[in-house]
């Protein structure tokens, strides 16, 4: 009740993606099928891992977490997507705004973390291995996804508790297809240029150095896996491969919108959806498809789902 004693919107209007209904046509088939595609490949990963032994490794656990992150972020914003590109009002009520963006950062902050998580068991495993199973233990990666999830909800509540105190008194359209928090801070009727430094020193300068960190530590293990064996080192380089790969397609657009955050220029909307919708997408895409030990594990599910049907 205090709130709206202080603000006059109740709903913010949300521009979209495009104007053109031909093109809001063709995004609702494009994007539904990819929707969908994140929810089943993540979902897939997460039961594969759970279901096979031989994948109870905190490599697996910790791509598991990812997943989950990885749907539930992808699931925060395109199904409103989706409904509002087949509506004429593309709106979003002030608390469904606020909680958007209060969970957009909470999971943008844990995978951020879970990614430095996995570089660190991929460096204990290489550089270490005589001590992996010492230190990456079950308690170290149960502590690990604590601290990747503490770290988001610490990252998303120093922002969020001075988001929530803001007046709206008059502006409310958001130039987006979600509520993206540089766009709705701007909105406010009073000065925010405090807040926004604030945004990007807690979310520029958190995802410049969780990137550097993880350049940095896969550097390290490149330069080690360059001294091994070449059967040892191949192996090593697959999966190293697809971690780079996961970390350079996820801060790349992240870094880009939240170190320049405060501009007019449309590519700001194109990596929203690509950090939104396809990013996601990549993680079952890249370890599916690219682990031998992930395929592996899903033909045996499959062939075993599949003899005991047969059995009836």
């Amino acid at each position: 009740m205090e709130r709206r004693n202080h603000s006059t919107v109740s709903e913010f209007l949300l521009l979209g993606l495009t104007e053109s209904h031909e093109l809001q046509i063709f995004f609702f088939l494009f994007f539904s099928i990819i929707y969908i595609a994140i929810v089943l490949g993540n979902l897939t990963i997460i039961f594969v891992v759970k279901l096979d032994p031989q994948l109870h490794s905190p490599m697996y656990f910790l791509l598991a977490n990812l997943s989950f992150i990885d749907m539930s972020l992808a699931s925060l914003a395109a199904p409103k997507m989706l409904v509002d590109l087949l509506s004429e009002h593309k709106s979003i009520s002030y608390e469904g705004c606020m909680s958007q963006m209060f969970f957009g950062h909470l999971l943008g902050g844990s995978e951020m973390m879970l990614l430095v998580a996995m570089a660190i068991d991929r460096y204990v495993a290489i550089c270490k291995p005589l001590l992996y199973k010492t230190i990456m233990s079950h308690s170290a990666c149960i502590r690990l996804a604590l601290l990747s999830w503490t770290t988001g909800f610490v990252h998303t509540m120093s922002q969020m508790i001075f988001t929530v105190t803001l007046p709206f008194c008059g502006p409310n359209v958001v130039d987006s297809f979600s509520c993206d928090l540089p766009r709705v801070i701007k909105l406010a009727c009073t000065d925010t240029y405090v807040l926004e430094l604030l945004v990007i020193a807690d979310s520029g300068v958190l995802s410049l150095f969780c990137f550097i960190f993880l350049l940095i530590s896969y550097s390290i293990i490149l330069f080690n896996v360059q001294h091994r064996s070449s059967s040892g080192s191949s192996k090593a380089l697959s999966t190293l491969s697809a971690h780079i790969t996961v970390v350079v397609l996820f801060f790349g657009p992240c870094v880009f919108i939240y170190v320049w955050p405060f501009n007019s220029i449309s590519i700001d909307k194109i990596l929203s959806v690509f950090y939104t919708i396809f990013t996601p997408l990549l993680n079952p895409i890249i370890y599916t498809f690219r682990n031998k030990d992930m395929r592996n594990s899903i033909k045996k599910l499959r062939n075993k789902h599949v003899s005991s049907r047969s059995t009836f």
